[in-house]
Parts: structure tokens; sequence; C-alpha cells
């Protein structure tokens, strides 16, 4: 059970369209969680009713849909292939396109869920429109009360109304109401359904394959290059930083020898580490380097073409000479 957990996870963690839809789909289980877990009170006033209903049916959807795009992986890719300058790579309008629908369909995932399920709940939907039903298509109608209609109307949502403790009204009423709202989740939910099946099967129909296969391989290109851009950046800064602190103890080292009871321990650390990690800075071994390389890499890009890294002179990396003169 743990080997194949294990597994799981390292293909989660290799791929990132998975790891975007695996995050979508907690979004939508948080959304119907939050939902069963919101105690919906209607106000039972005729001015107040509709507005809080809509909102609560609107504002978390949007609040859902601005936190999937938030967390999804290609909004960044996407911002930075939209944003870079165009230097020695040319944008492709196409991946744009391709990012930016794959952010929207998975962040619409969770809000979709939302509506779904206040729709088949049917509570939000009464609410808001009790006030809309003609109370004459039902019997019962508590009209010794004193209230208008407008006001009855509108306390049909609260169960624990006095006006309704002896009457089947309000259950009418509701029934009513919810079974509309069942209709218009169910209806939604079956188009939903319909279209992406048409979308599924149409879309070759329409669509170059090819074209289709390039923009998708260019995308997952550009997320990857990214990350392993991000990840050679860590293990430089790492191997950076521990030059830097494997050369201040040597420069310390006659202090720290006379003050530290353990002089042979900081001595070997010393030894270890003094040269070991210079080849694989590449060269790079001062912070105005390193910011223009940073420069570099984001005014200007590399072209997509390895076969000029084969026929390119390596530079010297333990010349000093050399490492003072680097092009960027």
């Amino acid at each position: 059970m743990m080997e194949r957990l294990k597994l799981v996870l390292q293909y989660f963690q290799s791929n990132s369209e998975s790891i975007s839809n695996g995050i979508c789909i907690v979004l939508a289980l948080v959304s119907v969680k939050l939902y069963t877990s919101f105690d919906f009170n209607c106000p039972c006033l005729p001015q107040y009713n509709k507005l809080y209903s809509l909102g609560v049916m609107v504002v978390p959807p949007i609040v859902l849909f601005f936190l999937g795009v938030l967390v999804n992986r290609h909004t960044g890719v996407m911002m930075d292939e939209w944003m870079r300058p165009t230097g020695k790579r040319s944008k492709n309008p196409a991946v744009v396109k391709y990012l930016f629908s794959a952010m929207i369909q998975r962040a619409l995932l969770a809000p979709v869920v939302w509506v779904l399920v206040t729709l088949l709940d049917g509570k939000i939907f009464i609410c808001a429109f009790s006030m809309s039903v003609d109370p004459a298509l039902f019997s019962g109608v508590p009209n010794n009360t004193g209230l208008d209609v407008m006001k009855i109307m509108a306390k049909v949502p609260c169960k624990e109304a006095i006006i309704f403790r002896n009457s089947s009204f309000h259950k009418a009423v509701s029934r009513y109401i919810r079974c509309y709202s069942q209709a218009v989740g169910w209806s939604i939910l079956l188009f939903l359904i319909v279209l992406g099946a048409l979308g599924r099967v149409l879309k070759p129909c329409f669509d170059d394959h090819a074209t289709f296969l390039q923009t998708r391989y260019w995308s997952n290109y550009l997320d990857v290059e990214q990350k392993l851009f991000d990840e050679t950046c860590v293990l430089h800064a790492r191997d950076f930083a521990r030059t830097c602190v494997v050369q201040f103890f040597e420069d310390m080292r006659e202090d720290v020898e006379l003050c530290s009871p353990h002089p042979q321990f900081i001595k070997t650390i010393t030894n270890d580490w003094e040269y070991k990690e210079e080849g694989r800075l590449h060269g790079i071994t001062k912070q105005e380097q390193m910011d223009n390389l940073l420069q570099k890499w984001y005014f200007s890009k590399p072209e997509l073409d390895v076969t000029k890294g084969a026929s390119r002179p390596r530079m010297c990396v333990t010349c000093k000479e050399e490492r003072g003169n680097l092009p960027f």
C-alpha cells in the first residue's frame, strides 16, 4: 500500500498537469464541504431575501474562481510568456492561448460545483424567489395574521415562523420552488456534460491536430524549462553560499583555531569544501556576474536550438582571466 502511494505521489510531483488537476479537484471538494458546513439562514424580510441569497450564490464562486487562478501553475507560466521581452526567442500566441484556456477551465471547476450544489439543494433558491410565487396557486394561505402578502411570502423559507405553525402552505411553496431549483441545476449539469462531449468529439474535425500537438508540447516545455531553471538557480545559490561560508571560515581560521576547543574539526571542514564547489559554479563567482546572467535570461532567453551547444567552445572555469571576462 505504501509503495503504491509513493508511486502516486511521485507521479503527481513529476507531472504539472496532474498537480493542477488535483488542486482543482481539491478546490471543488472544498467548495462542497464549505456549503454543507455553511449554516444558511434566510433573513425572511422582503427587502433582503433576494439580495442575501444571490450574494451567497455569486460571491463564493467568484472567490473560488480567483483562488483557482491563483493556485494554478499555468497562470504564472502564461503571464511570464506573455509579458517577457521577445529577445532571441519569438513568442507563440497559440501557446499563450492554450495556457489561458487550460487555466480558465480548471479555475471554473470549483465555482460551477458550488452553483450546482446550491441549486440542487434548493434552500438559497427558495429564499431568493419565494416572493415571486403566486400564493393563489396554493391553499391554506394564512390570511389572519395582519401581514400583507409580500411579507407572508418572504417568511416561507423560515420553517419556525409562527404564522405557518398549523399550515402546510410553506411546505407546498418550498417544495414547488425547490423543484424549479433542482430542474435548473440538473439542466445546467446536463448542458455542461453535452457541451464537453460535443467539444471532445467535434474538436478534431475543426482543429489541426498537428498544430494542437505542437502547442501542447511547447506549453509543457515552458513549464519544464521554468522548473529546471528554478532548480538550477537553487543548486547554484546553495553552492555559492557554501563557498562563501567556507571562504569566511578560511579567512577566520587563525582566529578560530586560537579560540576553538576543536581546531582540527574546523580545519577539516574548510579543507573539504575549499575548492570542491568552485567548478560547479560555472565560472560565476561574483554577485555582478549573477545579476547580469539573470537579467540576460529574462530579456534574451536562448534560442530553442540545442545544436549550438555542441559547436560552442567551452569556457575554462579554472582560469581567473577568463572568469573575469565573461560575456555577460
